[in-house]
Formats: structure tokens, C-alpha cells, sequence
């Protein structure tokens, strides 16, 4: 895919069901995948996972999910910069229904998978979060979905916000190559939400081989990123404007691991 086609502007990938929808064929790619509904007071929207497993994650308002005989009530968030949010996860082969009794906005991270685990409520309170860097590098890192907090049979889900003025993923790393022990390949989806409404941040993606992803790109609200493969970061936010991304990652390997390869060029002092 060509830069262009890797930066993904806010309602360039909308359809008549979500506001966002990237599947493995729009992003040219196999595994991960990243949906957006937004619903008004009393909506509803159902959905089948198929070959995919899903988390449905509240980046606006609460909902109900039911799936499997089961109903999980999600509290939700203010924003995704009020703090965490609880989840729900809906495994594949599943059908889905959301209910928002008072409208909201939620992401659907999605990644082709092969087994079917049990439907299952994430609460907020047992997301780890971190604080990752420091400096002008510092940001919050809440795992809700990563390798080692929830079990999922492939994908790998986490939110990170970068304080207004600040660089995260920093220094450059990639994750586009299967080297046991050492890096995990992975395909990665950047979703963004900037505080203010004329927030902007920048996303860089830089080749790891020749004709390899590269992208410098202006990211607002709604917007979003696609990182095939290549160097990614830094993810750069506006002074006074908090920068909020949701990262969907899936790829083919046996173990499901996050495993990265820092750029040696940008690493010392901040690995």
C-alpha cells in the first residue's frame, strides 16, 4: 500500500454501519481489524464475529453487550480521556447486540483467530496501567488487552495517552518480523482522538526495508494509522492537547506475544 492508503482520515472509512471500518481487506493485510459505531440515545447495533474475536471497548458513553446467553453492562467513560474503561469481549463464530440506553460512541478491535474462548466481562478497576518514559517521552499506557493482562487466542489491544507537548512511541520501534525470543510480527492499528476541538497531533511510520510502509501524517479525531510493517513512532501531541490512540494488533504466530525491535539509531537514554 502506498503512504497515502496507510493514513486513513477521519470518514474515509465509514460506511452505513460504523463511523470506522477497517477489515483485513481494506488494510491489505490478514489479521487485525478496527470498527467504530456510534449510537444514539436508545440504539442498538448487532453483530456477527465470524472468523474474528472482538472486544468491545466504550470510548464514549456505557452500553449493554449481550452474547453467548450472556448481558454484560459497561459503564463506560465520559471520554477516552476520563480514564479506563471496562470491556466486553465477544468471542468468534458469536452474534453480538449492543444497547446504549444513552447514546455513546465504541470501538470494536477485531483479529482473525482460530479458537473460540468464552464471552467474558473485562472490569475497569483490573486494567494495569503504566506510566511509560519520562520527559517530553512520558506517557499512559492502560493494557486492558495486552498479552499479559487478557486472554485472548490473538489479539492484542491497549490504549496510550500522550500528554499535550509529549512523544510516545518513542524510540521507533517495529514489530514486522517473526524472530523467536526477539520480535513478534505483528500488523498495528492506530486509532486517534485529540482533546480539544482543534487538536492535532503528528504519527510517523518509517521503512525497515526497502519499499517498506512510510508515512509522516497530520492525525486529528476520528483519524487513523496503519502500520504494515516499518519503523513506528514517534507519535507527537500538540501543546495543550492531549493525544489519545487505540492500538489493534494481530499477527500470525503460534504465541500470542508483544514482542518489539527498538530502532538502534534513537535508542540509548530512553529504552
Amino acid at each position: 500500500m502506498t503512504s497515502n492508503e496507510l493514513y486513513i482520515a477521519k470518514g474515509t472509512a465509514a460506511n452505513a454501519q460504523y463511523v470506522v471500518d477497517i477489515d483485513p481487506k481494506r488494510a491489505g493485510w490478514t489479521h487485525s481489524s478496527l470498527r467504530i459505531v456510534e449510537l444514539e440515545p436508545g440504539g442498538t447495533h448487532t453483530f456477527t464475529a465470524g472468523d474474528s474475536e472482538w472486544i468491545v471497548v466504550p470510548l464514549q458513553g456505557g452500553c449493554t453487550v449481550q452474547t453467548e446467553g450472556e448481558e454484560f453492562q459497561l459503564l463506560g467513560r465520559e471520554s477516552v480521556f476520563a480514564g479506563v474503561t471496562d470491556f466486553a469481549y465477544v468471542p468468534r463464530d458469536a452474534r453480538a447486540l449492543i444497547a446504549s440506553g444513552a447514546g455513546g460512541r465504541f470501538a470494536l478491535a477485531g483479529a482473525k483467530c482460530e479458537r473460540q474462548l468464552p464471552a467474558r466481562y473485562g472490569p475497569a478497576p483490573e486494567v494495569p496501567q503504566e506510566q511509560r518514559g519520562s520527559g517530553n517521552c512520558l506517557r499512559h499506557v492502560r493494557n486492558f488487552a495486552s498479552a499479559d493482562a487478557f486472554d485472548c487466542d490473538k489479539l492484542i489491544a491497549v490504549e496510550v495517552v500522550t500528554p499535550g507537548g509529549n512523544w510516545s512511541s518513542y524510540p521507533p520501534h517495529k514489530h514486522d518480523e517473526n524472530r523467536p525470543g526477539e520480535e513478534a510480527e505483528l500488523e498495528e492499528i492506530y486509532y486517534f482522538e485529540v482533546d480539544g476541538p482543534n487538536g492535532f497531533g503528528y504519527q510517523r511510520v518509517s521503512p525497515s526495508r526497502v519499499g517498506g510502509a512510510d508515512v509522516l501524517a497530520e492525525v486529528r479525531s476520528g483519524d487513523a494509522v496503519l502500520v504494515p510493517d516499518g519503523w513506528h513512532g514517534p507519535s507527537i501531541a500538540q501543546p495543550g492537547h492531549d493525544m489519545y490512540y487505540l492500538n489493534v494488533m494481530a499477527g500470525p504466530g503460534e504465541t500470542r506475544e508483544w514482542r518489539i525491535c527498538f530502532h538502534p539509531d534513537h535508542t540509548e537514554g530512553y529504552r
